[in-house]
Parts: C-alpha cells; structure tokens; sequence
C-alpha cells in the first residue's frame, strides 16, 4: 500500500520545525544543546501527528536516549501504523560550529517496512547505478573503479567518489588516488554524501565507506525513490553489539543488505538544511518569518525534489 500523500506536507514541516529550531545554536559550539533543540521539536510535532508511530531508528537505546529512543510509540495512536527513522540533527558538529551541511531529517515507512538497525557502524555503497553487477560491497575498490568506468563511459581519473575523511579510509583513499580518481573528502553528514550520487548536478559517481548503519536506513529510504544502488553490511565490534543485534532479529551478522531489504514498501523521505550544504540551503530569517529547503522524496508517488517554504515563526 502506499503511504498518504499527507504525510509529505506534515513530515516536511517536522523537519523545517527542528531545523528552525536548531538555527538558534548555530555557532555557539555547544552540540548537546543543538542535538537536543532538534531532538525536542522533532518529538513534539511528531506527536501531533494522526498516527500510530514507533520509532525504529532513532537516537539510541532508551537507557541512552530519554526521547526518540527506539522503540517509543509516537503521535496520537490514530491513524496508520508507521515505522520511523529520525535523524534530528544529521552534522552536530556543523551546526555547532556554523560549518556547511548540518540537516534535520526523517524517514517513514508502513509498519515493518523499516530496516530496525542497531547503533553500530555499516559498511556502505552507493550509486545512480541501474543494474546488478556493476558496483557491489563484495568487489575491490579496483573492480568497482573500473566497472564504473565502463558503465558510465568515463575514464577512471574523470570518476569522482565520496568519502568521508576518517583514518579507517586511508587504504581505500590510498587506492582510489593510485587510479587518479577524484575524491569529495566530508567530515561527516554521511547520509548527504551517499545522496549526493542521486543528482548529475553534484558531480559524485559514488559513495563508499564505513559510517553510521542508523544513516544507512534513512540514506537507503531516499535513494530508493532514486532508484540508485545501495548497499550495507553492518560492522560488530563488541560482544554487546553482537547480543543486541541479534535482540533484534539479526542472526547473519556479515549478511550484506540490498536496498530492498532494507526499505520495502513505500516510503516518505524529508532532509531539511539546517547550514547550507550540497544538497539544500539552510535556514534563513525574515523578519518573523523563515524559510526553509528540503529535500522531499515519495516513492509511490515519484516525488523527488527540493521543497522551498515560509513559515511565520511561532
């Protein structure tokens, strides 16, 4: 079934809501009180809503997270029964520091639809790839380079892949430059570089790397409308990480997730910019308005676009 076209609107307020919310710490240097200007928004417009929510990505365990924990019900308990994944402020660090990219989102599907992914790390590709066999977890980075190139007709030194910045790439990064291929370095937002595939406009052919596996969810959901490549293996590092996946239905702990498994059924998808960045412009004042970019994607309905509002300020 798909999902209410109502929900766009609403959603997409949601994350406008927290991103506003969030505006006010922008360059304060203070991330706890950001995360939680967006966590506290988030939930109480969430709240608002006709629905019968859980929350299946979120920010932690309830021992960790006194709100948008996973598992918390969510809305009014009438209407649908949705599965949730909320980010509220993707890029803390951003927002603290007035750096580009800091972005509110939020991912819904039906009830069960929703990969409930553990906070643990995954291992991560994607592409604006159409077929199999063409870009895959399981190939070398030599092999993915050179399979890409073929497919998209382009020498390897003209491929531009995304990765985040981060010591544990320094062997992938080493040999994406022995090939001579452009490289987009992010320090984190790792949602936005996997979409950053979606569009010609962003001049990124693909994303790898090891981030976070919640991201995964909410990056998968999006490049679903896309319909782009997406693959994820999550990565166990503890005993703990190994019980509590496990807790939650995951018994093949090296399974390598295709986009479908991930996310089936229809989706809605809302990325709202906080600080300007690749994707959407951030939040700007007007007098006692503001306005607002987000990124809005619908499967069932082929919505795919960047979604500019006014609001008055409450």
């Amino acid at each position: 079934m798909a999902l209410d076209k109502k929900f766009i609107n609403q959603l997409e307020n949601v994350t406008a809501q927290a991103a506003l919310a969030v505006f006010y710490s922008i360059g304060k240097k203070d991330k706890i009180a950001a995360d939680k200007a967006a966590v506290d928004s988030m939930r109480s417009e969430l709240n608002k809503l006709d629905i019968q929510g859980k929350i299946v990505i979120g920010e932690g365990e309830l021992d960790e997270a006194p709100m948008l924990y996973i598992g918390e019900d969510i809305g009014t308990k009438k209407g649908p029964k949705i599965d949730i994944a909320v980010d509220p402020l993707e890029g803390t660090n951003f927002a603290a520091n007035n750096l580009p990219g800091a972005l509110s989102m939020i991912a819904i599907s039906e009830k069960n639809n929703l990969f409930h992914a553990p906070e643990t790390y995954m291992e991560k590709i994607s592409s604006n790839v159409k077929v199999n066999g063409v870009v895959d977890l399981d190939f070398s980075v030599k092999k993915n380079i050179y399979n890409l190139s073929d497919y998209l007709n382009k020498e390897p030194e003209n491929l531009t892949v995304c990765i985040m910045d981060r010591p544990r790439h320094k062997e992938i990064i080493d040999e994406l430059n022995k090939y001579k291929v452009k490289i987009k370095l992010i320090t984190d937002g790792d949602v936005s570089g996997a979409l950053l595939v979606t569009d010609q406009k962003y001049k990124v052919d693909l994303f790898l790397g090891i981030g976070g596996g919640p991201e995964g969810v909410l990056a998968a959901s999006a490049l679903d409308a896309f319909n782009c490549k997406f693959q994820g293996r999550f990565l166990f590092e503890t005993n703990y990480d190994k019980i509590r996946a496990q807790k939650m239905g995951i018994n093949d702990l090296t399974k390598k997730y295709e986009l479908n498994e991930i996310i089936s059924g229809d989706s809605i998808f809302c990325a709202t910019g906080i600080t300007s960045g690749d994707l959407v412009s951030g939040i700007k004042i007007e007098g006692n308005e503001f306005i607002s970019e987000t990124l809005i994607t619908h499967k069932s309905s082929n919505i795919k676009k960047i979604f500019k509002s006014k609001r008055k300020i409450l």
